[in-house]
């Protein structure tokens, strides 16, 4: 019933003015009280969710009303602080377990009117968007956010402005959802080396007892010492020892270090045991041939080898910037396959079509050049021999040196 409903009725049972006045002013005072009950009352939080891996994680959580989050960054360890008006936390803790590039949530009340939930990141990470949206399908809000790992200077200079403005629940702007968007800044050339297999994945076994494991971690022990020697490079390996990694960690890692170059070492088998020749492989949705697209699966179960439940999710190109980075990453990596393989066709044996292509989830960060290198097969007797010799692994090094130092020049003088 109305205000002006309880007046007419008023007047119709010859109540008189000022009884109504009284009746109206009650009438007020309950519904105010009742408006700052509501208003006052603590934002129920429930549904946390995440989802991704160690380079991208998505995270929701759904609200009973439309939450007004202030949030900021915090540096060792790396986290992403949001603070809410007072909050009544109804989350499932299974759904708070570390997952990808989390590794822990907490949250709690901080004071009497405020709220907080803390994400640590196991590594410098950039926040691409942070909304609050109005939901569809039911009532309430929820609040997304999506998180990317990045390096540590990126995450510094998110510091820096952070220093300089106040978090809010804007998007971060377009310009500074990848690092290579990022405005320009004088570095080394940085390659990353990334042994293949580890730990309890020791790869393909060879007819004389050889592990791949084995073989790509010493192959890139040397051609790491020979990219020291030879050009002003910063070169990181994602693994110096007999250690698993998730193939999203590798990913992770050459992000965070802002690589030029991605450069994945493997050395697998085939049913047929009279191929041999190194090959080199770039990314693409859809493989070249039967081959490579037996090999992308092989490398891609790495992860359940060790147990790893797999959670493909399909990310869409957020926007026409993301898919640019995108076209100039795969650009480049193609430019570098073509001269490694011109480098290594003087030195080592080549399969037949050398350069082929499949969807290898090691080679899929949108801003870094990658490639993954077959240095040969070890079902071969030939191939296996080779590379146990010490030699031949040196000749291959330098090949994929000359080739780095070939792609570095042109990218750095092209201002990349």
């Amino acid at each position: 019933m109305s205000l002006a409903d309880i007046k007419c009725s008023g007047v119709r049972s010859g109540i008189s003015p000022a009884a109504i006045g009284r009746l109206l002013i009650f009438a007020v005072s309950l519904i105010l009280m009742s408006l700052s009950q509501a208003s006052s009352a603590p934002l129920e939080a429930r549904d946390y969710k995440m989802a991704g891996d160690a380079t991208h994680m998505r995270v929701v959580m759904n609200f009973d009303r439309e939450p007004e989050p202030k949030w900021f960054l915090l540096r060792g360890p790396h986290r992403l602080v949001i603070d809410l008006g007072q909050t009544k936390f109804t989350l499932d803790a299974k759904e708070l377990k570390a997952r990808g590039l989390v590794t822990n949530v907490r949250y709690g009340q901080l004071d009497e009117e405020t709220s907080r939930l803390i994400l640590t990141s196991k590594g410098p990470f950039t926040i691409e968007k942070l909304d609050v949206l109005q939901n569809e399908d039911t009532p309430g809000y929820r609040l997304v956010i999506d998180m990317a790992a990045a390096s540590e200077r990126q995450f510094e200079e998110a510091l820096g402005i952070q220093a300089q403005t106040t978090g809010s629940t804007e998007t971060t702007p377009t310009t500074d959802r990848l690092g290579k968007a990022a405005a320009p800044h004088n570095k080394r050339f940085t390659v990353v080396i990334d042994p293949g297999h580890g730990g309890i994945d020791g790869g393909a076994e060879g007819l004389n007892g050889t592990v791949e494991k084995s073989i790509t971690l010493a192959f890139a022990l040397e051609l790491r010492a020979k990219l020291a020697q030879s050009g002003p490079y910063n070169v990181y390996m994602t693994r110096e020892r007999d250690q698993f990694l998730r193939l999203d960690e590798r990913v992770r890692i050459a992000r965070e270090h802002e690589a030029d170059l991605f450069i994945s070492i493997h050395a697998d088998t085939i049913r047929l045991k009279g191929i041999r020749g190194a090959t080199v492989y770039t990314l693409s949705d859809r493989a070249s041939d039967a081959e490579a697209q037996a090999l992308a699966d092989r490398e891609n179960l790495s992860d359940q080898l060790a147990g790893i439940e797999i959670e493909e999710e399909k990310q869409e190109v957020a926007d026409i910037l993301v898919d640019l980075i995108r076209r100039e990453t795969h650009g480049f990596s193609m430019s570098f396959a073509r001269s490694l393989i011109g480098e290594l066709e003087s030195t080592v044996g080549l399969i037949n079509n050398p350069h082929r292509f499949a969807g290898f989830r090691v080679l899929k960060a949108p801003d870094v050049p990658s490639v993954l290198v077959e240095l040969g097969y070890l079902s071969n007797p030939e191939d296996e021999e080779q590379l146990r010799d010490p030699d031949w692994r040196g000749k291959a090094a330098d090949s994929i040196a000359n080739a780095v130092a070939a792609f570095a020049a042109a990218k750095m003088a092209a201002g990349g």
